[in-house]
């Protein structure tokens, strides 16, 4: 369990144990996914209401305290796309992203490298954390006097074997058609939704052949994608613990965190949200799934409104006490 220290980024350090500009049509996993079940998916709702049909009763338990926004990137703020280096998210998204930001702390938490992810949003006023959370830019609040970003690397000691790892890859897939190496620095994804579906069990083989020897790493899955992570106690729900650290609200009464994500890899976000039960984890998805989330949001799109009402609506609260108070 991640305990708080003194570190030399004069924040903290978690002790770490090992464990063994263009439009584009989205990508559908799954066929099945591009005309899903209308009655099974009514019947999710019913666990899992729409965000936007719920928007005035969650920012309810809003009033009066701070909220704090996190969001993934891949399927939330952008479509799933073909080519992951062509995700890019829409002017009207991060026109509304740059308007949430400017009244909430704002992070983003994706499986992409911090540099990719930041290059994909390009905005200022964001906390961007990459490789599901292993590589943190400080929040503005925790900088140092000089404005310097610094950064939390709870896996800086494998960088050296994760670049090892990354060459072997290249090597032992480079003949595997449609298949795509990214390297997202602190994790290795190896993209299969451009191979063909006859060759992608052959390729899973191949990336967790390059594992199977190193007991320091571990294999995920998510959207067509299969990943090489350092096995460490870390995810993207003790990213967000440590973000509510740094930005001096984990031990707050009065804060609501909203976290909107779409992959397996949210879950653990989820989970410390519910947890604590002071705030909402909702998840992006067109289709019933598993999920420890509360509410549900069927796409960018979806979340793109969300957004734009969750900033419409601090704004009304602000008119509201001026007006009260004169």
């Amino acid at each position: 369990m991640a305990k708080f220290l003194s570190r030399d980024i004069n924040l903290m350090e978690f002790q770490i144990s090992h464990s063994n500009k263009q439009k584009l049509k989205p990508f559908y996993d799954d066929p099945d996914s591009m005309l899903p079940d209308v009655e099974a998916y009514a019947s999710w709702l019913l666990k899992h209401p729409s965000a936007l049909n719920s928007f005035d009763c969650i920012m309810k338990e809003a009033k009066g305290k701070k909220v704090v926004v996190f969001l993934d990137y891949d399927g939330t703020l952008s479509p799933i796309v073909e080519d992951p280096d062509k995700a890019f998210m829409s002017t009207e998204m991060r026109v509304a992203l740059r308007e949430v930001a400017k009244q909430f702390p704002t992070s983003i938490i994706s499986g992409r490298s911090r540099d990719k992810v930041k290059e994909f949003v390009q905005l200022n006023n964001v906390c961007y954390a990459g490789s599901h959370g292993l590589d943190i830019m400080q929040p503005p609040k925790s900088r140092d006097k000089k404005g310097n970003e610094g950064a939390f690397q709870p896996a800086k000691l494998f960088l050296p074997a994760i670049q090892e790892i990354s060459m072997e890859l290249e090597h032992k897939i480079r003949e595997t058609q449609g298949s795509k190496i990214e390297d997202n620095m602190f994790c290795i994804s190896v993209h299969y939704r451009q191979v063909p579906p006859q060759d992608q069990g052959n390729l899973k083989e191949k990336v967790k052949s390059v594992v199977e020897n190193r007991p320091e790493f571990r294999l995920t899955e998510g959207k067509m994608v299969i990943e090489v992570r350092p096995s460490i106690e870390w995810n993207k729900g003790d990213a967000l613990n440590y973000l509510l650290h740094t930005l001096g609200f984990s031990n707050a009464d009065d804060v609501l965190s909203l976290y909107i994500g779409d992959d397996q890899t949210d879950e653990d976000a989820f989970k410390v949200i519910a947890g604590k039960r002071e705030g909402f984890p909702i998840v992006v998805s067109s289709i019933p799934k598993e999920t420890k989330a509360w509410y549900s949001l069927r796409d960018p799109s979806e979340v793109l409104a969300f957004l734009l009402r969750l900033a419409k609506w601090n704004k009304s609260q602000a008119s509201f006490l001026q007006l009260d108070y004169i």
